[in-house]
């Protein structure tokens, strides 16, 4: 799952206590993707005992465990379960959004290539709760390995009566469609999501009504991100108070961090919420050698970033959103002093800009806008007038497009400008970058130790 790095973290206590390894506790044995080394882990445990409650009582539990969305906003999990109305008449569904595609954002890809049936069976388990007959995995379709593999786990599970008609004798018929999405960023927003299961072009929809009350096919819809699901089936077994020692009283429970960028020890690290990136840090044999921590995002680029003033703010939802960011996918990218903050905010905007569904106008025409004023000064040829409008265009983004790819467009711009402003001044000033982008690469290091052991000045 990971490299420890460190032994003995600064106040003596073993890194390992610190983890807490449930979906990924067994990601290293051989063959860790099947339906025989998940059984050896009490897998469908959880299913039998969330068959035994009445479902009413199955989402009330949930509910109670504080179990709460891990795809980025941090609603509860089973307060959304209860908000699908019964004895409607109507079909409900259950869709699993797997469209994992924020940059830095590297959790659930990983969770479904070693661990699929953790998803499928907290799939069975919803579904039962919100009386559910069909439910659906949307699947970013470039990951053709994992969409093998989901494949077969869910063939697994068929064969093993865990999907199906009548599942393990509870009156309970589930069917189970796996659909790879085109690769669209936008299809990641829910409602965009369920336009193009349909068949439509991924677009958000306007809400009022919202999808438990009219989702897929006009019907009540259920959508939940990979982690929050294939998190259910370890509280059912378990129990809820186990889940609730875990972690913060308003954020409860067990989450992935996925560390990258310039640490010495990238990965996945399961822990409790609430740990910081110091403690990662110190798990992961810090930044890499020779250079220190400049800036990092908490929750993927979306998220507004934090500096080394940051380090041991609760990686929470309340403890990150107090320090003036989100906790979002808790993708975790560290950058050393080598980096120029210019040209990481101008890519990811870039981004943005390719990525915007062109819906409506303060995204489609805002993001351009950006990235022509970023690519202007990175290059040199701003001037610090741009600084203000770059802040105003993102201003008249931030909360007026019609989704959240907005405002994540427009937060790297905030607060890299509040940080670093001094930075953009330089570009301007200087006439262009003051930073080689050849240092901040991964090799950088190796090529100067080799060039100085030749006595060539790098």
């Amino acid at each position: 799952m990971m490299t420890l790095a460190a032994e003995i973290d600064k106040n003596g206590t073993s890194p390992e206590k610190l983890l807490a390894p449930v979906l990924s506790a067994f990601w290293d044995e051989p063959e860790s993707w099947t339906l025989d080394t998940y059984h050896r882990h009490d897998g469908y445990e959880g299913l039998r005992k969330a068959l035994a409650m009445e479902p009413d009582d199955l989402i009330a539990y949930v509910k109670d465990s504080g179990l709460r969305g891990r795809g980025g906003a941090g609603f509860p999990t089973g307060m959304k379960w209860q908000f699908i109305p019964q004895g409607d008449g109507k079909p409900h569904y259950l869709v699993v959004n797997a469209d994992e595609s924020e940059p830095g954002t590297c959790k659930d890809i990983p969770l479904l290539f070693a661990n699929p049936h953790s998803l499928i069976e907290g799939i069975v388990i919803a579904c039962y709760a919100i009386r559910s007959s069909h439910a659906f995995i949307y699947l970013r379709g470039e990951v053709v390995p994992v969409l093998r593999r989901l494949h077969e786990a869910v063939r697994e599970a068929y064969e093993a009566g865990y999907l199906g008609t009548n599942v393990l004798g509870s009156g309970l018929d589930l069917e189970l469609t796996v659909h790879a999405g085109a690769g669209a960023y936008i299809c990641g927003e829910e409602t965009a999501l369920l336009d193009s299961l349909e068949g439509r072009r991924g677009q958000p929809r306007l809400r009022p009504p919202f999808p438990a009350v009219a989702g897929l096919y006009a019907c009540p819809t259920v959508v939940n991100n990979v982690e929050s699901i294939a998190s259910v089936p370890a509280i059912l077994n378990k129990g809820k108070d186990w889940f609730k020692s875990m972690g913060s009283e308003k954020s409860p429970g067990f989450t992935l961090y996925s560390l990258s960028g310039h640490v010495t020890s990238p990965g996945q690290y399961e822990a409790p919420l609430g740990i910081t990136l110091r403690q990662l840090l110190d798990m992961s044999g810090g930044i890499r050698e020779g250079h220190r921590l400049k800036f990092w995002t908490p929750g993927g680029s979306s998220t507004p970033m934090f500096t080394d003033e940051h380090l041991d703010v609760p990686l929470d939802y309340e403890g990150v959103g107090a320090a003036g960011s989100m906790l979002g996918t808790k993708a975790l990218q560290c950058f050393d002093e080598t980096t120029c903050v210019v040209r990481a905010v101008t890519r990811w905007t870039e981004f943005y800009a390719h990525e915007s569904c062109g819906k409506c106008t303060p995204c489609r025409e805002g993001t351009y806008w950006l990235v022509q004023l970023l690519r202007d000064i990175e290059a040199g040829k701003g001037q610090m007038a741009d600084l203000d409008k770059l802040n105003d265009i993102a201003d008249n983004i931030n909360g007026k497009s019609f989704c959240a790819l907005g405002d994540g467009a427009a937060s790297p711009i905030f607060s890299s400008l509040k940080y670093f402003r001094e930075e953009y001044e330089q570009h301007i000033t200087g006439k262009g970058c003051p930073f080689d982008p050849a240092r901040s690469t991964l090799w950088a290091d190796d090529k100067d130790d080799k060039n100085a052991h030749r006595g060539v000045n790098a």
